[in-house]
């Protein structure tokens, strides 16, 4: 992974840049991907480059894709109420895998009081099922302003 994202730092000083790539995943038997569709194609149309793991993935295999795919950031939607579980393992992962360059964000029904610690455990942002679709590409920007990118 250091390798990817030198050769994007060099392109940053050379003034080229390439799009973010996120890779938004439904981790764990939650069935409802409705939301996670239209968030990967409101970042699509914001000019992303999105991959959609589709439903009922492992942790494992989630990490394992964004690591492949060479992604800035693993958007998870949880609606399960697994996020306290869901969330540390995916962090686990990345790091197991050298991958802490890739930044979590989560986003679906998270209570307002689980966030706080969400964060602390390295979460870079939640963002809730009331955030309006259209502000989630500028949220997603910000983060990656956020880490120099």
């Amino acid at each position: 992974m250091a390798k990817s994202r030198e050769n994007t730092s060099t392109l940053s000083r050379l003034g080229q840049t390439r799009n973010i790539r996120i890779l938004i995943a439904k981790v764990g038997l939650d069935g409802h991907d409705r939301g996670a569709k239209i968030v990967a194609r409101c970042l699509r149309d914001a000019g992303m480059d999105v991959i959609y793991t589709g439903l009922h993935r492992t942790p494992e295999d989630v990490v394992v894709a964004a690591v492949q795919e060479d992604v800035d950031i693993l958007g998870v939607s949880v609606l399960s109420g697994a996020h306290m579980t869901i969330l540390p393992r995916l962090l686990h992962l990345l790091k197991q895998s050298d991958a802490e360059d890739i930044i979590l964000i989560a986003g679906g029904v998270i209570p307002d009081e689980d966030v706080p610690n969400l964060l602390r455990m390295g979460v870079a942002r939640v963002l809730s099922q009331d955030t309006p679709i259209d502000a989630i590409p500028s949220e997603i920007r910000s983060v990656m302003d956020g880490r120099g990118a």
